[in-house]
């Protein structure tokens, strides 16, 4: 479900414009670059964009584009406002055509295609471009299933592109995920690369540009995003989220680049701020051996549910982990807010060699016995006594 809550985290933020070079954080080398290719007419047919997670491989695509369509374009910048750009920036250019990962959902019960899912394609791009796989499955309703981009897409994609341009010089082809595509599919799309139809811009947009047939990746062009700079970073924390200050100098340095995990830490502050409570709490009964705390403790938590339990499980393994490196003494390999950090300061010596591994497995396992519905205050009491143990360990 976080996929779902990302969509509706975003969609209730004020909308940008999203396919200009200007509302892509960060990146400022590549742009540079990609503007000049089109102002010295060296527009490579087909190319790979890819980059680490949340970096904006797509947001720079769509930005691209957008700029190689526009009618009245700047040495910086597409113009915004002509009527290739107010198509594109809608995502409904007749030039513009997109395939993407898809598979059977409730709607679409047989031989689903990305047609049957433009409109939601659509809207969830809209709604924010930097999102993951998995955000995207939740978003249509794969449910536990993957997504994938079949033969009869190739087939749809050869149709398309034998066609006239209707109003762009160009007809773009933007293939989001190509690793996704199975062999017949991916050997349709190599015969494309290698005899493209005339004016066709092939953008392929990857998270897993190994994953691709090495056939296919050596006939394109690499587009190699970096992790999104610090202040590019700031800057869309207070552009997107209103957030400045010491919160947007905890999130900068815990998301490490990626603007996805930012946005979920953005949406996830407050309950993180109730798991840090919480394992202090834990800890402390743990290590003075406090029981009837300790039962108290497990009575609460045991009113969370299952989802909340598992967020919390995962918010400890961070803190353990955290803790223990702490002990290092190299402020660069840590990742905690300042309370965190704060609360670190006074705890890591007791995560140590010694018992980090026990004490990980124990939340770990924990964890697995409330996702099988385990009697959750029997499997938290039953932690807790295995930890009070543990926690001594030297």
């Amino acid at each position: 479900m976080r996929g779902i809550y990302f969509f509706y985290f975003f969609y209730y933020l004020d909308p940008v414009q999203i396919m200009q070079f200007s509302q892509v954080y960060g990146q400022n080398q590549l742009k540079e670059k990609l503007i000049n290719s089109v102002q010295e007419g060296r527009i490579a047919h087909a190319q790979l964009f890819f980059g680490p997670g949340g970096s904006g491989s797509l947001a720079l695509a769509l930005a691209y584009i957008q700029y190689v369509a526009c009618l009245a374009r700047s040495e910086m910048d597409s113009c915004g406002t002509c009527s290739s750009c107010r198509k594109i920036s809608r995502l409904e250019h007749p030039d513009l055509h997109f395939v993407f990962p898809v598979n059977i959902t409730k709607k679409i019960s047989k031989d689903p295609m990305c047609d049957d899912f433009l409109p939601e394609w659509r809207e969830f791009v809209l709604a924010n471009p930097y999102f993951t796989d998995n955000q995207w499955y939740d978003f249509i309703g794969l449910a536990n299933k993957q997504g994938l981009i079949s033969k009869r897409e190739s087939d749809a994609i050869i149709r398309k592109l034998s066609l006239k341009s209707f109003e762009s010089d160009y007809k773009f082809m933007l293939v989001w995920l190509p690793e996704k595509m199975n062999a017949s599919s991916a050997n349709v799309l190599l015969k494309l690369i290698e005899e493209p139809p005339p004016k066709t811009l092939f953008l392929f947009v990857s998270e897993n540009p190994g994953q691709l047939l090495i056939t296919i990746a050596s006939r394109l062009q690499h587009v190699r995003l970096a992790a999104i700079d610090d202040e590019s970073m700031r800057l869309a924390l207070q552009q997107r989220y209103q957030i400045s200050g010491e919160a947007s100098d905890d999130i900068v340095h815990l998301a490490r680049g990626n603007l996805v995990e930012a946005a979920e830490m953005v949406r996830t502050s407050e309950e993180n701020e109730l798991n840090l409570e919480r394992f202090i709490s834990i800890m402390r009964f743990c290590w003075t051996r406090s029981y009837l705390e300790v039962n108290n403790w497990v009575e609460e938590m045991a009113g969370l549910g299952r989802e909340n339990l598992k967020n919390f499980f995962n918010y400890a393994l961070h803190l353990v982990r955290e803790n223990f490196i702490m002990n290092l003494k190299n402020d660069k390999l840590n990742y905690m807010t300042q309370k965190e950090a704060e609360f670190a300061s006074r705890f890591h010596p007791f995560i140590n060699g010694n018992n980090v591994i026990r004490i990980s497995e124990e939340l770990t396992s924990a964890m697995a016995d409330i996702q099988r519905n385990g009697y959750a205050k029997l499997v938290l009491f039953d932690m807790s006594l295995r930890l009070m143990k543990l926690i001594r360990s030297k």
